[in-house]
């Protein structure tokens, strides 16, 4: 939850709940009505936290599990009955645009960008540039469904790691061709990143040689440690390896020779498209996620970025 000055948003709660909801969706292809409890009622605790707070407007937005929930309708009219709140189950599309309205802050950008948004199931690419319409695209490997399928020790082996990286940089032969000049990371995968590389926490740059550094430490200590060590959910730390790999094999893939780790993303996009444009806000996303107006300090260039 968070205010909206100008272009800026400033968090007011930040919370989070890992649900497993995605690789309930690969096991069975839906969210059952026994696992809905959970979702319910932590979405109903955060609604209840933002009008205590004063929200003017509240909406969840949900992503790629919901996508693929055969019974996606029934979850969004349970949610709905049990908090009073809209639940909009985004495309890729609109996943991309609000992920880089986040990122961006609403300001233009001056040069090519690539903003990445890696998940659990799946990884977000969305690119665009000062006369380049926004173009989002969803693969549908993550660092929890990459784990799942390749990993089986903890810590994970370096011959783990070595697949990791191989199914990575196949998986992105799949993205759009583009020649961004700089490279936006976003999301627990980037933010976790960069709590154990030593010296990414000052900049919060990833390189190909910190995140050889990242590979080494996931290695060398099971999650829990890891997590206990740099304040990293234990789930988190566990697919973390898998992230890197993802990372690195964007950056090989667009030959960038670094990743700018950013703190906003689709939940602050969300709150700038609320703020905005109000209950229209899908109908203006577009719009929106390439930038408005002189209410802030500037557009974004590759040094911003």
């Amino acid at each position: 939850m968070g205010s909206v000055d100008g272009h800026r948003v400033v968090p007011l709660v930040d919370e989070s709940a890992l649900l497993g909801l995605g690789t309930l969706v690969d096991v069975r292809g839906l969210i059952p009505a026994e696992a809905r409890g959970p979702l319910i009622e932590t979405l109903a605790g955060y609604a209840a936290t933002a009008r205590g707070l004063g929200a003017e407007r509240v909406a969840f937005v949900g992503t790629e599990p919901l996508r693929r929930a055969a019974d996606a309708r029934a979850v969004v009219v349970a949610v709905e009955d049990a908090t009073g709140v809209p639940l909009h189950v985004l495309d890729h599309r609109e996943e991309g645009l609000l992920t880089l309205l986040g990122a961006t802050s609403g300001r233009a950008v001056a040069a090519d960008l690539l903003v990445v948004d890696i998940g659990g199931g799946s990884t977000q690419l969305v690119i665009v540039g000062p006369g380049r319409r926004a173009s989002a695209t969803g693969l549908r490997v993550g660092g929890a469904r990459l784990t799942a399928s390749l990993v089986t020790h903890d810590p994970p082996t370096g011959s783990e790691i070595a697949e990791l990286r191989a199914a990575a940089a196949a998986a992105l032969a799949a993205a759009p061709d583009a020649a961004p000049t700089a490279i936006v990371a976003v999301g627990g995968t980037a933010s976790n990143l960069v709590k154990i590389v030593p010296g990414a926490l000052g900049d919060r740059v990833l390189t190909p040689e910190r995140l050889d550094a990242a590979f080494e430490l996931l290695r060398a200590a099971p999650a829990a440690e890891v997590a206990a060590r740099y304040g990293i959910r234990p789930q988190r730390a566990r697919i973390l390896a898998a992230g890197a790999a993802l990372l690195e094999a964007i950056l090989a893939r667009y030959g960038v020779p670094r990743a700018t780790a950013s703190e906003e993303g689709i939940r602050e996009g969300t709150v700038l498209a609320l703020a905005r444009a109000g209950v229209a806000w899908r109908d203006r996303l577009e719009a929106l996620a390439h930038g408005w107006g002189a209410d802030g300090p500037g557009s974004v260039t590759d040094h911003d970025a």
